[in-house]
């Protein structure tokens, strides 16, 4: 299925796109990091993971609790004992043009209280494209190899990197723990070479050098291993018993005379113009090199600074991958048809005649909406200028970082005489409805409502989808079918736990319908009824309510903490009155029209009866709190209000979550502590009055030991 722009998806079409980008890229993850046996390529793979970080960042309130942005690689596979990771081997967050370059050294700034002119200096070396590696030695001495796995557990692979040439077995004037971390890789001449071994004896070739090294390296046997050319570069390291330098840098000039290999392309630069440049001489000696890098890795080179701006989820927030850009190609455009998504918009997209563009195939590619189909934008200006787009004309597609590919361009001197404009439907191909286009809004929209079985059906996919309730047997084919059947018909989540019921009192059977049987369908009834027990978090996302994504539901979770505190505190709040009211808008990471949607939810007639009808059937796990459960600030309530002299807002914000405290936006009953710098005004006399202790920022600091 192609969607709509980012700009143009609405909340529900968001919801569905990112259950979907998030079993693309769970497929694509375990193809690549356990059976090193890829489906897609490194551009598509990218353009999956960037498309949902940009729907992520403009619908932060939908981000999923299995969410690819908060994974890090896959679990490792059977066959190797398995090796927990002291310190998490993350990943990187990616950028692909140069702006984003000025936008991240901008937000360290602006993490860190920086100015523009303040010295900032970064390391910029290139990103190969292996297979990541962490070495543990001992007292100077290999002890263990590990691949990265899922970020948190990898697999033992001592034996097999014993055999790498690169990878000294001991070291002098090594910490006594060293944890060093790399990427194994394996260079074009040696990679043909293996090839042709393999073919010449019959064995299997491989797609290309990264498989090699990671199919090398993960060999059961080491004999195996120690037959293939496999190389390595150290990147960086992880857990210490004494610091390697002050820098990045002299870090890795450390690990050099150590004796590992470091890329000599490594350069350090004075902000984001060096930056660029240094990419742009990589990107030109990269046929060069003689092993596949695909773009350049940029990294705080101040390790105190690294410290202060620590981690996200699965990215440092020090560090960023630009990647080289996708590839262009040129196709026929066979046909423009219509999609219709979970709230009515009506998407266009493009038939082509198959292409391949940056490694893929690809055969679909996005029209965006009517007005990018006849040459302009939102606001009636051209674009390529002012060609329109119609059956039968020769495109120009691109893959630059968006998991659907774009049309970019057209050729007229190869459009068919007889094209013609294309004439954008005004009514639903679903259902009939009439489909308008509001003012202010690029997208038509079927004004069908429930009585459109695309936007009904899309509904139910929601609800059972990986974040939500997570079905085994029951995804969107089912969904689909169960729908349509005229006796064992789901309309609503409810039908779903009455279904074995209905089944039992039917005479038409599950076990009787093409595809499915008693084992099968035996299966679905004992799936289904180990969904009667749900987290809360997953039941909150699972209702499906506008604007409340997976990392709100989280959120409001771990906020609740059970579903009868939540469901009272929804029930009684009254927009802009009464305490519960206050206290969901003062949740950090709850907005004005998130509480609007909560409180209507609840409040509205069939709606609640709906969730009514579902609770009755489920069991409702509490959320667990996170962070540190034994810090001074655990579970506790925190306002921060005024100027933080000693740390920027982000900085506290995070410190405190770490400890496993709520940081909240707002002063009411609910709060348990407000840490008030200079300047701090109606908060800190809103505490005052209510009695709520209060401190500066000294004490603040002096309570989590953060001095």
């Amino acid at each position: 299925m192609v969607d709509q722009p980012v700009e143009n998806l609405s909340e529900d079409e968001a919801w569905a796109e990112l259950a979907r980008l998030a079993r693309q890229i769970t497929r694509a993850d375990e193809a690549y990091h356990r059976k090193d046996a890829p489906e897609i390529s490194d551009a598509d793979y990218d353009a999956l993971k960037r498309r949902n970080a940009e729907i992520e960042a403009r619908f932060p309130a939908l981000k999923r609790a299995d969410s690819p942005s908060e994974r890090v690689g896959a679990p490792p596979a059977e066959g190797f004992a398995k090796v927990r990771h002291e310190r998490r081997m993350l990943s990187l967050g990616n950028a692909f043009e140069a702006d984003e370059i000025a936008e991240f050294d901008a937000r360290i700034r602006r993490y860190l209280g920086l100015g523009a002119e303040a010295p900032l200096r970064y390391t910029a070396e290139p990103k190969i494209d292996g297979l990541s590696l962490s070495l543990r030695y001992e007292m100077g001495r290999l002890a263990q190899a590990a691949t990265r796995g899922d970020g948190e557990t990898g697999e033992n692979v001592t034996r097999n990197a014993r055999t790498i040439d690169d990878i000294p077995e001991t070291l002098e004037g090594a910490p006594e723990i060293l944890e060093v971390r790399g990427e194994v890789y394996m260079a074009h001449a040696d990679f043909e070479a293996l090839n042709a071994r393999q073919a010449e004896a019959g064995d299997k070739t491989f797609a290309n050098p990264r498989n090699a090294a990671a199919g090398s390296l993960r060999q059961l046997d080491p004999k195996i291993t120690a037959a293939r050319p496999l190389r390595f570069f150290a990147y960086g390291w992880g857990v210490l018993s004494d610091p390697l330098a002050k820098t990045q840098m002299d870090a890795l000039d450390r690990l050099a005379a150590l004796g590992f290999r470091i890329s000599p392309l490594t350069r350090l630069c004075d902000g984001p113009d060096e930056m660029l440049a240094h990419y742009a001489e990589i990107e030109q000696a990269r046929s060069t090199l003689g092993y596949d890098i695909d773009g350049v890795v940029y990294k705080v080179d101040d390790l105190a600074l690294q410290a202060r701006l620590g981690f996200r989820s699965t990215t440092p927030r020090w560090a960023l991958a630009h990647k080289f850009p996708a590839e262009l190609a040129w196709t026929r455009l066979e046909k423009i048809e219509i999609q219709v998504g979970r709230t009515g918009a009506l998407s266009p997209v493009a038939r082509l005649h198959p292409v391949t563009v940056g490694g893929v195939v690809v055969s679909n590619a996005t029209l965006h909406n009517e007005d990018y189909i006849a040459g302009r934008d939102a606001s009636g200006n051209p674009i390529r200028d002012g060609k329109d787009i119609r059956e039968g004309d020769w495109v120009q597609v691109y893959r630059a970082g968006d998991v659907i590919p774009k049309v970019a361009d057209v050729d007229l001197s190869k459009r068919p005489e007889r094209a013609a404009p294309y004439a954008f439907p005004t009514t639903c191909p679903e259902c009939g409805s009439e489909a308008i286009r509001e003012e202010g809004d690029s997208v038509r929209r079927c004004t069908g409502g429930l009585i459109c079985p695309a936007q009904a059906v899309e509904r139910l996919k929601h609800f059972v989808s990986r974040g939500a309730f997570d079905i085994e047997g029951l995804g969107a084919k089912q969904i689909e079918m169960f729908y349509r059947d005229d006796s064992l018909r789901v309309r609503e989540p409810a039908d779903i736990f009455t279904l074995e019921e209905r089944d039992g009192q039917n005479l038409s059977k599950l076990k009787n319908r093409e595809g499915w049987g008693d084992k099968s369908a035996a299966n679905l009834f004992a799936a289904i009824d180990a969904r009667r027990t749900i987290p809360l978090d997953r039941l909150i996302y699972a209702l499906g309510i506008r604007h409340v994504g997976e990392v709100n539901a989280d959120l409001l979770a771990r906020t609740y903490q059970t579903w009868e505190a939540f469901e009272t505190a929804m029930t009684n709040a009254r927009v802009d009155e009464g305490p519960d009211w206050d206290y969901l808008l003062g949740i950090d990471g709850v907005g004005r029209v998130m509480a609007e949607s909560l409180v209507t939810a609840f409040q509205q007639e069939a709606e609640r009866a709906s969730i009514d009808r579902l609770v009755a059937h489920l069991s409702v796990e509490p959320a667990q709190p996170r962070g540190q459960v034994d810090s001074p600030v655990a579970g506790k309530t925190v306002v921060f209000t005024g100027t933080l002299e000693k740390m920027t807002r982000a900085e506290a914000k995070a410190r405190a979550e770490a400890l496993g405290a709520k940081v909240s936006g707002s002063v009411s009953k609910k709060t348990d502590l407000v840490v008030a710098g200079p300047g701090a005004g109606s908060k800190a006399k809103k505490a005052a009055e209510l009695g709520i202790e209060t401190l500066d920022e000294d004490a603040w600091l002096d309570l989590v030991g953060g001095r």
